[in-house]
């Protein structure tokens, strides 16, 4: 791709996760934190085009205008896509949005099958809630003190973990999107194995409050691919580039276990850890992960050699 083209799907990015306007402003701070963090490349200056899309100096129609080739339309729209979907499935203002992008980008019916595998990943955790959550306590009460068994948890969060590293080295869109979905299903998982049963309200604020937002967790991990250049080429070779995409491995495996083993913590302790006691314990167990992302790395590897786009939904389902 070249660079104008790069820079607009990361505008179109963030204008998908700007436009139903209902961002916590948690989370948009999140977002900037985010863009100010990733490194610029390709004369893609991140800071700079959140303060274009936020002070709405750029349009979906300029955008497309940058867009050249077919491969840069379709990741364009799939990055959107995911960018809406990355905190549950699309709100109203969101649908419309990306009925714009398909018909502004001229792609055909194929884009709005990709939309609905999205949907379909991001309603994957409410359907799991809502198929067990009318059994059980509130997140607030557990129905009575359970001591789970520790080794087989910390054994499910382990190989969450690979999972998770596993699908940031494939090359599709929708691989990445999985991440957040089986996250979510690991913290609710850990909660119900403590006695709580947790609504996809209270498992969205308990990321946030550790500090993982859910737009910008998409954000980070598919910047880090696209600038990068690993998203070059949609549904391209798998394992290719494998430096720099190690990376984001190796941070989806360290966020993933650092998300299970703070859970268990909080659950296991009755939730009586306060929230900078959270962040404090998050931000130490990630730096635990990075650590052992190295060990595990053959596990990894080995795990994406055995997945390929055509399972990423039914994993999720499946978790």
């Amino acid at each position: 791709m070249t660079p104008s083209e790069t820079k607009a799907i990361v505008t179109l990015s963030l204008l998908a996760a700007f436009v139903d306007g209902e961002k916590h402003e948690r989370e948009r701070a999140e977002i900037k934190r985010i863009a100010e963090g990733l490194s610029q490349a390709d004369g893609v200056n991140l800071p700079t085009i959140y303060q274009d899309v936020l002070m709405k100096r750029v349009s979906l129609a300029s955008v497309a205008g940058e867009l050249k080739s077919a491969e840069s339309r379709q990741l364009a729209y799939e990055m959107a896509v995911c960018m809406c979907d990355a905190d549950g499935v699309q709100s109203e203002p969101e649908r419309l949005f990306l009925m714009d992008v398909r018909s502004s980008l001229g792609l055909d019916a194929s884009a709005a099958q990709f939309s609905q595998q999205a949907e379909d990943m991001a309603a994957a955790v409410p359907a799991a809630v809502a198929a067990t959550g009318a059994a059980g306590a509130t997140a607030s009460t557990p129905a009575a003190p359970q001591a789970p068994d520790s080794t087989e948890l910390d054994r499910a969060i382990l190989n969450a973990s690979i999972l998770n590293g596993a699908l940031e080295l494939l090359p599709e869109t929708l691989s990445t999107m999985a991440i957040i979905p089986l996250q979510m299903k690991l913290v609710y998982r850990i909660g119900q194995a403590h006695g709580y049963q947790l609504d996809t309200g209270h498992i969205k604020d308990f990321l946030a409050t550790v500090g993982v937002g859910l737009t910008s967790q998409y954000l980070e991990q598919a910047g880090r691919k696209l600038l990068g250049g690993l998203l070059g080429k949609v549904g391209g070779g798998l394992l290719g580039g494998l430096g720099k995409q190690a990376v984001s491995s190796g941070m989806s495996f360290a966020s993933t276990y650092a998300l299970g083993h703070v859970a268990k913590r909080y659950y296991g302790g009755g939730r009586t850890l306060s929230t900078q006691m959270l962040k404090d314990a998050f931000s130490n167990v990630v730096k635990e992960g990075q650590g052992l992302q190295t060990q595990y790395l053959p596990a990894i590897k080995e795990r994406a050699r055995t997945l390929d786009a055509s399972q990423v939904l039914s994993l999720v389902k499946r978790a």
